[in-house]
């Protein structure tokens, strides 16, 4: 999503005056730095660590040892071999009467010793099992020996019932790659984009760097990834993120959007009420660990450190660096509607509010008269401005107006009731859905509080929609929340007939508090440019949405292709036909396979990839010949994909090894090189990791329809998709109005043409019919009313479409 745009745009942190911020803590106390954060962290978790880290074992399997080894003295076994005697003499002799006591602490004592030996053995064991990659190397439906015992020996060791942080502490580390390797890998990316002579100069640059310079390099990167948790995650965070000084709006947000055919209430109030509801009941199950760790292919767990912040969390803008704040437990929401602010409490003595009392709250707050005060309205413009700026003025604020600022910063999340309809729409539903997106990016640019975790957003005729602040965690986190959210809200709690939210309004609720900011005169001013620069980067996006249904995911897989890397070919012909060149891609793909692992980049711009394009543009070329070159260029992606999953990806090394750099103030001229390129095509795919809580093959139209990012490039695009069941895919485009050389519809339209072309190499794929591109009748989607459904007492009848 937004990584990609913040991961291409990285540069060396500036100073306000364009000046390179001099990094000049020792690397090694750096290393040590991180290495103590990282401890830190873990100690902070002491209670979930308390609670899980016995994971695979259970408290309940102490209270059987004890019991065992009780027995076992009562038979007059020693099953310690002595140990529980010599435990004994070292406990202090309370007299004759309490011998028998001391024989019970002594086999508790033994009890423990044993139980948590077993446990570290277990935990070393399920590190060690965890470590094997070799599955995934193996092709698609092929599962060797070693494998199957892998996966045995796996869920022998992984116990049952495991809580969301259980894993943790069996995650192995991200390893650290070759630095040979990486440089090779590297080199083999660049070349279809490079010219000889710009490739051979390049190519003496990597020469001289592994030559020089990167032997040193590399030993400080081995260092930190043995003290530290993870040895690229926390620069990542800081360098590519929280050193950024570009406004957060379009360049690390993104969004994410709600059903796209189906609307289950069109009363604002109610829809804000069940889904704030959803969102806090998700909160709960966090907070008590209900939400189950994430396994890849049904057996290898992800890590789950990322879900730590979704809620009660705020980027705070700093001085050359923001940093995150997150707070332990949040009891209300900031509410913004028509230029106003509001604190709306979410519990009651009794516990969180039922979804009719929350409506009731966000009721009151649409029907309250009252005018938005000067300046007010257009204040949440300043999370907008570039961060240098918004720290200064935070800081006036922060004097004059603290308690209102904290209420919005120390809320669970932020709520913008938008006052404008949006969604799809039958009169124009290709402007309709450009204008969702657009207005779920940027908004107005002063509706949005920015540097909140999320802003829920609910328009005027009930469709919802999420902006998403990106340094705190990468999209899978969010839209495990997002899908919880829709569900939940659409098919347990449901709505009543009129469109309420079921249950009873709370009249002894008090009224939402409106929050007042006393606002020097000197802050107006930066109100007034933050609001010009948001408005002019606003406008500057071209946001196109369009659904693809003439095929999905179920002909791809018929075809014996990942469906994944198939849509990256497309997008390299699509692009190709666009610019009438090849450039550097960006996909990005997980490594939470390690132990607090982020993205990593997958440049899916292959030598084999442009031999496919080209074969497609040749007009001699024939079916099979097309055919067997997207065979090669497809298994060459997928061989890109399975090795950065694994940690042996090029980018997220070269970015930890400039930063070394940085720090011991060396210069290569060719780690320069590397992070002075331009990618052009940033691309990534929204999982839809919860199936089961949709019924996509009875009722496709209740999937969401995922999300996007704003454009990496000036002259780039940024695409992301989602599969949306078995038959249709989503996507989402943006670039900049600015640029010439771009135009978001038209490389839809050439997307629509190369699914097409590469579909047409299948037989069945011949009988594909071209037409309205994925929102009328020709392309399978219906215009009217999807049909009301039941899945039992739990599912609400849902009454309106667009």
């Amino acid at each position: 999503m937004a990584e990609a745009h913040q991961a291409v745009g990285f540069r060396p942190p500036l100073t306000s005056d364009g000046a390179e911020v001099e990094l000049s803590a020792p690397v090694l106390q750096e290393i040590y730095l991180s290495g103590l954060r990282s401890w830190k962290r873990h100690l902070s978790r002491f209670w979930n660590d308390f609670l899980t880290g016995v994971f695979p074992a259970s408290p309940l399997s102490w209270l059987f040892l004890f019991s065992a080894i009780q027995l076992a003295w009562f038979l007059q076994l020693d099953p310690s071999l002595g140990l529980m005697e010599k435990i004994k003499e070292l406990l202090p002799d309370w007299g004759g009467q309490h011998h028998r006591l001391r024989g019970i602490l002594a086999a508790a004592l033994f009890a423990s010793c044993l139980w948590g030996a077993l446990i570290f053995t277990l935990h070393v064991a399920l590190r060690l099992l965890l470590s094997y990659h070799g599955w995934l190397l193996e092709p698609h439906g092929a599962m060797s020996s070693p494998t199957k015992t892998w996966l045995a020996l796996v869920r022998i060791f992984s116990g049952r019932h495991p809580m969301l942080f259980s894993y943790q502490r069996s995650l192995p580390r991200q390893p650290v790659p070759s630095v040979q390797d990486t440089v090779r890998k590297y080199l083999e990316s660049v070349r279809p984009v490079l010219s000889d002579e710009d490739f051979d100069w390049t190519a003496a640059l990597a020469q001289e760097f592994l030559r020089l310079q990167a032997s040193l390099l590399q030993w400080h990167l081995r260092l930190k990834s043995w003290w530290a948790s993870n040895y690229v995650s926390d620069w990542w965070e800081e360098f590519v993120y929280l050193r950024s000084r570009n406004s957060l709006m379009v360049n690390s947000n993104y969004y994410m959007m709600d059903f796209l055919y189906v609307t289950p209430t069109p009363v604002q109030a109610a829809r804000a009420g069940n889904a704030v509801h959803a969102l806090l009941l998700y909160r709960h199950r966090l907070d008590r660990q209900e939400i189950l760790p994430t396994l890849l292919m049904g057996m290898r767990p992800l890590c789950s450190a990322q879900y730590e912040k979704i809620f009660n969390t705020t980027r705070i803008p700093g001085v050359q660096k923001d940093y995150i704040r997150h707070l332990g437990d949040s009891r209300h929401v900031a509410v913004f509607h028509r230029g106003r602010f509001f604190r709306v409490g979410t519990h009651s003595q009794s516990g969180l509010l039922p979804p009719r009392a929350l409506e009731q709250q966000f009721q009151r707050i649409l029907d309250d008269p009252s005018p938005a005060c000067p300046h007010e309205e257009h204040l949440a413009a300043l999370t907008a401005a570039p961060r240098d700026l918004w720290a200064q003025v935070r800081r006036s604020l922060k004097t004059q107006a603290e308690d209102a600022l904290e209420a919005v910063e120390g809320a669970a999340f932020f709520v913008s009731l938008d006052s404008e309809p949006q969604g799809l729409t039958r009169e124009d539903p290709a402007a309709s859905l450009d204008a969702y997106a657009h207005a779920l990016l940027a908004g107005r640019g002063h509706d949005r509080w920015f540097d909140k975790s999320f802003t829920l957003i609910v328009f005027s005729n009930g469709k919802l929609g999420l902006s998403v602040e990106h340094s705190w965690a990468d999209c899978p986190i969010s839209g495990h929340m997002w899908e919880f959210t829709l569900a939940t809200e659409c098919f347990q709690l449901g709505y009543s007939a009129d469109g309420h939210c079921k249950g009873h309004p709370d009249p002894s609720l008090p009224r939402p508090q409106r929050l007042h900011w006393d606002l020097p005169d000197k802050v107006h001013l930066s109100i007034s440019l933050a609001l010009r620069g948001a408005k002019t980067l606003s406008g500057d996006i071209d946001c196109h949405v369009f659904p693809f249904s003439h095929f999905g995911k179920s002909f791809i897989k018929r075809c014996r292709l990942s469906s994944d890397s198939f849509i990256q070919m497309a997008l390299q012909l699509a692009h190709f036909r666009d610019r009438g060149q090849f450039c550097l891609t960006y996909e990005s793909t997980m490594t939470r396979l390690f132990l607090e692992g982020r993205t990593e980049t997958v440049r899916s711009c292959t030598k084999e990839a442009c031999s496919f394009v080209k074969a497609m543009e040749d007009k001699g070329r024939t079916d099979p010949q097309c055919l067997a070159l997207l065979r090669l260029a497809v298994d060459k992606h997928q061989a890109l994909l399975k090795a950065a999953m694994s940690g042996q990806g090029v980018d997220r090394h070269l970015f930890a090894l400039y930063i070394v750099s940085q720090f011991l103030h060396l210069q290569s001229p060719f780690l320069d090189q590397v992070h002075s390129e331009q990618w052009q095509l940033a691309t990534s795919q929204i999982p839809v990791q919860q199936i089961h809580l949709f019924d996509v093959h009875n009722y496709p139209d209740y999937v969401s329809s995922g999300g996007g990012f704003g454009p990496v490039d000036d002259h780039g695009y940024g695409v992301s998709y989602i599969f949306m069941g078995d038959d249709t895919i989503t996507f989402h485009i943006s670039s900049k109005k600015s640029s010439t050389k771009t135009d978001s519809h038209r490389l839809g339209q050439h997307i629509e043409d190369a699914l097409l072309d590469m579909a047409s190499l299948f037989q069945e794929g011949k009988r594909l019919k071209r037409g309205c591109r994925g929102l009328g009748e020709d392309s399978g989607y219906r215009c009217g009313s999807p049909p009301c459904h039941s899945r039992g007492s739990k599912t609400p009848t849902t009454t309106t479409n667009f």
